[in-house]
């Protein structure tokens, strides 16, 4: 295992000029952080060659950042460094792949890669989606089949092959895709190599629980190959989230370099329920690229939330700017509702407003990332506060019916603000899910 170095040790081979381009207040403060593998010390832009020659391997980051795929579909993973969300958090979101058979006709092949690249969704204001498109040889023609993937999908691509032949005329049908090569075994370890070395690929190992695969990292690297994604050859929920949870223990605890790679997992079985338990248990602990059969919008979209939400930073709230947002083209007989600058909470309100198809304008509350009920316990959606930022929206300006909605769960609020304003304040739904109904039947202008 590579020697630990203390922050001292790493402090006396900065420049110590206390500059702040690395992002830290002093030299110290860097140190420290790259001592504790959060950081890696070629953030501080003026270290020298050689302090990064004296620090050597011990600098480098425990989990190595591997790219798959190029161009503006690529996708990042690993680096991370942590073993707990709460602790810092998760870097890179892990890799959605769905599997691909070759043996399809081709015509149904393709149908079923665009299927896959479809599944994308916008959930809080961002676009989530499937990733990654892995096609595997179960007998067909795996270059045609790989072409056809190709031309079907703008996703990068997993090559799952184990004949290096077959796999290196696949490649041709890449150009310079960069797809993650799989699966390297002790069988045919040189060969992959060879191929993954060629086309510049990272390349996915397959072994025998954690020792299996130490022992096949090693012979990669001296072969040249430095971008790995690790498969510890585990299968079913229980066994597999072991693994995973073992290597990311060795990787960022013990910093074992030959397993500071990021992990691969297979989602396996027919019940739906239970490739979904499957794939949330790894996109949280700890897989970087999880497999799945084909998947429909019902398993791909909860899935794909998940993965959303631990892929946040805990220590900063998911907020939106606040400010007033009009959706559907409002006019002066529009509502005006108000709400906190909570992302979730907004684009909750904001869904279920277009899903009314009344115009509407929303004031989006200041309220530094909280969500309404923990906004008004915090006394930071208060009365004065609504009053003051509807104010200076100029929204009422733009109406004229004198009226703001508050949200329901708020409720208390209401005559506060209609002595203060003389607005009239009506009390929406405590839940968005009410506003399409409350709307269509509730508002009236005059």
């Amino acid at each position: 295992m590579a020697k630990r170095l203390t922050g001292i040790e790493i402090y006396k081979l900065l420049p110590r000029t206390n500059c702040r381009d690395c992002g830290f207040p002093t030299c110290m403060a860097f140190a420290m952080q790259v001592a504790a593998k959060k950081v890696a010390l070629d953030q501080c832009p003026h270290v020298s060659e050689e302090a990064k020659a004296a620090l050597g391997e011990a600098q480098a980051p425990p989990m190595r950042t591997v790219t798959i795929g190029t161009g503006d579909r690529a996708w990042e993973v690993g680096g991370e460094t942590v073993l707990f969300r709460h602790e810092e958090k998760f870097h890179r979101p892990c890799a959605i792949a769905v599997r691909v058979p070759d043996d399809l006709p081709p015509q149904e092949l393709s149908a079923r890669v665009k299927e896959a690249t479809s599944l994308r969704f916008v959930r809080i204001g961002q676009e989530i989606g499937v990733n990654l498109i892995a096609v595997e040889h179960r007998g067909g023609d795996f270059p045609t089949a790989v072409q056809a993937a190709r031309e079907a999908s703008d996703l990068p691509l997993m090559l799952i092959c184990e004949d290096p032949d077959l796999l290196g005329k696949a490649l041709a049908a890449c150009g310079d895709g960069r797809p993650l090569l799989y699966p390297a075994t002790s069988g045919n370890l040189e060969a992959m190599a060879a191929l993954a070395v060629e086309h510049s690929c990272p390349l996915g190992v397959k072994g025998d629980g954690v020792e299996g695969l130490a022992a096949l990292t090693g012979k990669l690297k001296e072969l040249g190959v430095e971008d790995l994604v690790l498969d510890p050859g585990a299968r079913g929920l229980l066994p597999t989230l072991t693994a995973l949870v073992h290597l990311r223990r060795l990787a960022l605890v013990k910093t074992f370099r030959p397993v500071g790679y990021p992990t691969l997992a297979f989602a396996v079985g027919d019940d739906p329920y239970e490739l979904l338990a499957q794939g949330v248990a790894y996109v949280c602990k700890y897989a970087s690229v999880v497999v799945f059969p084909p998947i429909g919008p019902e398993l791909a979209l909860p899935l794909l939330a998940a993965r959303q939400n631990i892929y946040t930073d805990p220590q900063v709230p998911n907020a939106i700017e606040a400010k007033l947002y009009e959706v559907g083209g409002p006019g002066p007989d529009s509502p005006v509702l108000v709400t906190t600058n909570f992302a979730l909470t907004y684009f909750t309100v904001e869904g279920e407003v277009e899903r009314s198809k009344v115009p509407a304008y929303i004031a989006v509350i200041d309220t530094e990332g909280l969500g309404v009920l923990n906004a008004y316990a915090d006394d930071r959606l208060t009365a004065e506060k609504i009053i003051k930022t509807v104010r200076e929206y100029g929204v009422m300006d733009r109406v004229n019916h004198g009226k703001i909605i508050i949200p329901g769960l708020v409720a208390v609020l209401k005559m506060e603000i209609q002595e203060e304003t003389g607005w009239e304040v009506i009390v929406g739904p405590e839940d968005a899910a009410g506003i399409p109904a409350f709307l269509k039947n509730e508002w009236k202008p005059n």
